[in-house]
């Protein structure tokens, strides 16, 4: 009887994992973009450095539709594949 009256204890409160946890792709909009990678990743024998441009583009998709939080691609370990040119300067006549 004491425990159906015990006020005592503490609400617990759920909230959502800062990373890791996003909206699934209920309508397929980047599921060419996942077929893309997954066949990539049959072809190479699961050696997933040989697909990381699908990957890449798969997560561009992914921000683009806001199916994950924006991130730079740089952060998510693809700074080698972006192009980094220097812009061109404009020519003084």
């Amino acid at each position: 009887m004491s425990t159906a009256m015990n006020f005592s204890t503490k609400s617990f409160k759920a909230r959502p994992p800062d990373k890791g946890a996003f909206p699934l792709d209920h309508f397929g909009e980047c599921a060419a973009f996942k077929e893309q990678f997954l066949e990539c990743l049959r072809e190479s024998g699961s050696e997933s450095s040989a697909c990381r441009p699908r990957a890449m583009a798969y997560l561009q998709c992914r921000m683009e539709r806001q199916l994950m939080a924006n991130e730079p691609l740089e952060k998510l370990g693809f700074k080698d594949l972006i192009d980094e040119k220097p812009e061109a300067k404009p020519e003084k006549l």
